[in-house]
Parts: C-alpha cells; structure tokens; sequence
C-alpha cells in the first residue's frame, strides 16, 4: 500500500538516507493508508536536526524554498511536482503543570519519538525509501480492534499534553473507534488538565469532532468523561432539563438527536449542493439550539413546564460560548442566529402565516434561510407519528410558499421600492435618520404588500411625509 508514494517521495528518502539520516511517514497518513483511507497529509519524522533537514529540502525542492512552519519545534516543509512534505525532527515533549505551551526538546531515536505519540493507532512509521513499517505499540492491532490506546501510561501521556484527551473523543467522532478502559478512565481522572490548554488548540479539535462522521458518539464521551465541562459546559447543562413537549426524557438527549437529523438533512459531500456535508455552521446551531433552556425554566401553575425567550438567551449564550473558544466572527454570528431564529416556524401549522409573515421569515434567515430550513426539520423529534408528518407537511406547505414568492418577487433580497438617494431627492432632504425612518417605512410597505412599483411608491412615500406634518 506505501509503494504508491509519489516517486518524490522515495527521492526525498534516498537523500536523507545518503546523508545518513533516517526519514518516515509517520502518524495519521500511514493509520489511514491501513485504513484504505485517502490523507491529504504527509507529515515525516526524521534523525535529521532542523538545519539538516533544511540543507536536504533544499536540494530536494525545485526553487530551492523551504517552509518554516515552527523551526523551534523542529518542523520544516517543502514541495516538489506538486508533493507538498513536513518534516520534524524526532522528539520529546511535555507541558510544565502550570503551562499552556508543551516543552520541546529533540529526541535520537523513531522508538522513541512514535513513544510520544497521542494513541498506538497514530504510533506508526514507515521508514523511507525502505518501506518497513515500524510498529512498537501494536498500532495494527488496536486498528483491527478499533480501540484507542496511549502508547505509554494513558496518566503519562495526558499529563505531558492535556489536548490528546480531547483528541481521543474527536477521534471517536472520525474513525468510530472506543476508548480503552484504562485510558478512559485517566481522561475522567484528568479532565480539569485541559484548562490549560489554549482555546485556539481545544476551538480546532472540537471543530474536527464535529465535522465527523459520528460527532454524537464523540460528544457524549466529552460529557461522560467530563471533558465537556472546560469545553462547552452548556452542554452537560442540558441534561435533565425536561422539555417543554414532554417528548424526551430531557433536553440533552433531544439536542443530540437534532444534530443527528441535522446531519442526515446535510447536502452529499461534493454535490455542491445547499449545506454541503460535513456542514459546521448547521451542526453547531442545531447542538446549540436549546442552551438558553436551563435559564429559562419555569414551572407553571398546574405543573406546565415553560422556557420562554429561550432562543434569544441561547443565542447569546451561543455567541459568548464561541468567542471564548476563539471562532472567528463570521461563524459565531451565523450560528448565534440560527439559535435566535430555529422557534420562528412554530405555530404556522396552526395558523398558516401571511405573504407578508412569509417574506419576513425569508428576509430575517437571508444567507441562513436554506440552514433554517434543515434545522427546523430536525427540530422535530416528537414520538408521535402524526403530529411529525403534520409538521413535516407544514414546512413542505412554507417551503412550495417561499419559492412561489421567489418565482413573482426577489423575496431572498427585499428592498424598498426607492432607495435612500431616491427618496432624498423625492423629499428634498439632506442625509439624517429621518431618511432611515422613510426607508424603513417602505420596506415595511414591501414586506406587507409585496413589490410596489415606483409611482405607488413614491405616493406611499409623500403621504407618510405629510403624515409627519411635514408637507
């Protein structure tokens, strides 16, 4: 399976190897490759110190460049007829008990540098050009047995770095594996360790859990094992928080099951096509979208169960929750909304909305209306057969309204039938927000209506003007 390494990589081998250094493929390429896996990475380790490994790449590479991707850590990179390569120097490292850096200091030997490896499965190497696999810890086996394992001591191996705890349930989430017993029980034992780790580090693994194949499974071992308490403690906090239709045995279990239908929601991978597969933004909304339920609870006279404005708390709890585990704005922002809009849709079964309640449901989701659509589908999780295709045939009734709105009307872009400069030049008024108050005046004209034309438009205008008293 490694002979179909690129030809360059075998050069890159036979140069290290005439200069006297081992070279290997090492970690999650050579897991995957067993896997029958495609890994768009080739990450290398070698004897070779950082300035070794700089005068090889160089002569390696075609223009002579050579990437400095964290030279401290031993860690360079080049690339050669499209084969892009990282090489570190074999090593050792650990984190000082008050520190959020890991401590680096170059090791001899590939033994001992597979040794510091986060679990067996990623614990193997293939010596270039050779091709021998290098397996100590009985990575294949652990691959066979889809178990996860810490080369060392699972108390060792998460003391020097805190994050692999985290990374053991991403990996649950990817690959489907378990957790071994003892090194699940250290991550329990040693959970309050991942506080220091820095939010960028934790922010880029729970971001990899979610977009697994299986990101329920990885989430519920973060909150068994008390990983979630220093991640998204929101989400432990949801457990026994009864919901508000009685339908699960508390809000927790009903998220979860959201994500899941979520996901099933999700466009194929690489069709192109709305929410394409693994979808971030919608997976996050849709495990986010009660948060606000624990601080909204109140038990009503009779025993009723309510959560009022839960979704305008969760959202903020959401966007407060992302900032802190350093998302950048643009996600954090889409995801907060979602949360604030996932309830908009109750009720229409009931008493089916307006044109005009129709365009504002369109305008308020803009970019997120297809996000919106697959997270109140998924939103549905109620045992009852009935009321679920009900629901269902409610929102297949919006969506066919939406889209005959679309068909006579831009409905995914509704602006006033004038805009601002228009209306000061009709008005003879200079900037100011009574401009503002006129545009928001006629876009309330729009939603209601539907499109004007400009004549309506400008008597609408006029009229709201002398209105004002200001003929």
């Amino acid at each position: 399976m490694f002979r179909a390494l690129p030809e360059e990589i075998h050069d890159l081998g036979r140069r290290f190897e005439a200069a006297g250094f081992e070279l290997a493929l090492v970690g999650g390429p050579v897991r995957d490759a067993v896997l029958g896996r495609s890994s768009a990475d080739l990450d290398f380790t070698t004897s070779a110190r950082p300035e070794e490994t700089e005068a090889i790449l160089r002569g390696w590479t075609h223009d002579g460049a050579v990437w400095d991707m964290g030279r401290e850590f031993g860690t360079l990179g080049g690339a050669r007829g499209g084969v892009k390569v990282e090489i570190t120097t074999y090593r050792t490292e650990s984190y000082d008990p008050a520190s959020r850096k890991p401590q680096v200091a170059f090791g001899d030997t590939l033994a001992g540098d597979l040794s510091r490896r986060d679990f067996t499965v990623n614990a193997m190497a293939v010596r270039i050009p050779s091709l021998e696999l290098v397996d100590p810890f009985d990575g294949l086996g652990d691959l066979a047995r889809t178990v996860l394992r810490t080369p060392v001591g699972p108390e060792q191996s998460f003391t020097d770095d805190p994050l692999r705890m985290l990374r053991a349930v991403r990996f649950v989430s990817q690959l489907g594996f378990r957790i071994e017993d003892s090194t699940a029980d250290a991550i329990e034992a040693l959970a309050e360790r991942l506080s220091i780790v820095s939010a960028e580090r934790v922010r880029e693994e729970l971001v990899k859990l979610m977009l697994g194949a299986h990101p329920r499974g990885g989430l519920e071992l973060m909150v068994e094992l008390g990983l979630a308490d220093h991640v998204l403690p929101e989400l432990p906090g949801l457990r026994l928080e009864i919901d508000e239709h009685h339908h699960h045995k508390d809000v927790y279990e009903h998220s979860l099951t959201v994500l899941d239908q979520a996901i099933d929601l999700e466009s194929p991978r690489g069709s192109g096509g709305p929410c394409e597969a693994p979808d971030l933004v919608l997976r996050m909304a849709a495990l986010m979208h009660d948060v606000g339920k624990p601080a909204t609870r109140r038990f009503e006279p009779g025993g009723a169960v309510t959560f009022r404005f839960h979704e305008t708390v969760g959202a903020k709890m959401t966007a407060k929750r992302m900032r802190a585990l350093t998302f950048d704005k643009d996600t954090t922002k889409k995801v907060a909304r979602l949360v604030e809009l996932h309830l908009r849709f109750h009720g229409y079964a009931d008493a089916p909305w307006t044109d005009s309640a129709v365009r504002r449901y369109v305008t308020d989701a803009g970019d997120l209306l297809q996000h919106l659509h697959r997270l109140t589908r998924a939103d549905v999780t109620t045992r009852n057969r009935r009321k679920a295709r009900q629901l269902a045939l409610a929102y297949d009734e919006l969506e066919a309204r939406i889209d005959h709105l679309a068909e006579q009307e831009e409905i995914g872009r509704i602006r006033p039938d004038l805009d601002g400069n228009r209306i000061m030049e009709i008005l003879g008024m200079s900037p100011g927000p009574a401009v503002g108050e006129a545009y928001k005046h006629l876009l309330d004209l729009r939603m209601e209506h539907g499109p004007l034309g400009e004549e309506r438009a400008i008597e609408e205008l006029k009229a709201w003007w002398a209105a004002r008293g200001q003929e």
